[in-house]
């Protein structure tokens, strides 16, 4: 299910557990990138630099970056 946020952000802004609407910014960030072999290194990276993210960066863990990778990968199969 989609925020309120979207993929590009907005008033509530985007927060780690927003996963898909992060993998549908990701996708249109990066649609030459299989999502498949991203580090998760690199993904905290790319998803901190979303316009209208906004939460913590130590807020992620290996669990949520894993589930945006998912969702990700699915967006991208689509």
């Amino acid at each position: 299910m989609r925020s309120e946020a979207g993929a590009t952000g907005g008033a509530m802004g985007l927060k780690w557990t927003d996963t898909q609407d992060i993998a549908l910014a990701l996708c249109e960030q990066h649609p030459d990138v299989n999502p498949q072999f991203v580090r998760f290194t690199d993904l905290h990276r790319w998803v901190l630099g979303i316009d209208g993210f906004d939460d913590a960066p130590e807020r992620s863990s290996e669990k949520i970056l894993e589930a945006i990778q998912m969702a990700w990968i699915s967006e991208a199969d689509g």
